[in-house]
């Protein structure tokens, strides 16, 4: 992808060479951000920063040779102030008290699908953009908030977040994906009940619809639901 000198340099830092590949594609698709490269270890990233200026780490917490927070500390001490995303499956919050002194502005949590990776983003550049003296506490509020991911938007009536977060976990174990009949017998609802936790979750961009026809007395077309990629 061609940067212009506004864009928001991203270099990632993730061990897997697939999750790496998936999380440039994601960057690439955010405005105003550009992946400038990837690294598999710390030692890698440490030599792409010595060569390549970079605004933002998307950083996996767990590399093969360093711990992503040690990593993020010893670029700290070597004078690269690039700001940190880390990414991870640890839900540890002394991990993010840990992280907040060392740079790193948000937390992502594996899995998580374009949509999440691109509220942080947006998040970030907004923060990004706040240059300057700042006329008073209001405006370093605003600032500071930018960062927040914002709370848990209101469920369409009749859906509750006890029953979606089941739904959700279904899918998410389930590694072909079900259809809304096998979502109501795993969770316990009714199909079509099911149904309408399934499209909620598309419709937010966290599962994925797919055509499924039918077999032998049962031709019609059904659909099997996975989690987004």
């Amino acid at each position: 992808m061609t940067s212009s000198e506004k864009d928001i340099r991203v270099l990632v830092v993730e061990d897997d060479p697939v999750a790496a590949d998936a999380h440039v594609l994601y960057v690439g698709r955010v405005p105003g951000f550009v992946a400038v490269g990837k690294a598999h270890t710390g030692a890698e990233a440490r030599r792409a920063l010595d060569r390549t200026p970079v605004d933002l780490l998307l950083l996996d917490l767990h590399l093969p040779d360093v711990h992503g927070l040690q990593l993020a500390r010893s670029l700290r001490a070597a004078g690269h102030h690039a700001d940190v995303i880390a990414v991870t499956s640890a839900r540890d919050l002394a991990v993010v008290r840990e992280g907040v002194s060392l740079g790193v502005v948000q937390y992502v949590l594996k899995p998580f699908t374009f949509a999440t990776l691109r509220d942080r983003l947006v998040r970030y550049a907004e923060f990004h953009a706040s240059v300057g003296e700042a006329s008073g506490q209001d405006e370093v509020d605003r600032a500071l908030a930018a960062l927040r991911a914002p709370g848990p938007a209101a469920l369409p009536k009749g859906l509750s977040a006890p029953t979606l977060e089941r739904v959700t976990v279904a899918l998410r174990d389930s590694r072909e994906g079900l259809t809304a009949a096998g979502v109501a017998e795993s969770v316990g609802i009714s199909r079509i009940t099911a149904r309408r936790y399934l499209e909620h979750l598309v419709d937010a961009g966290r599962a994925a619809r797919r055509p499924q026809y039918g077999t032998v007395g049962r031709p019609e077309l059904q659909y099997r639901w996975v989690t987004a990629p």
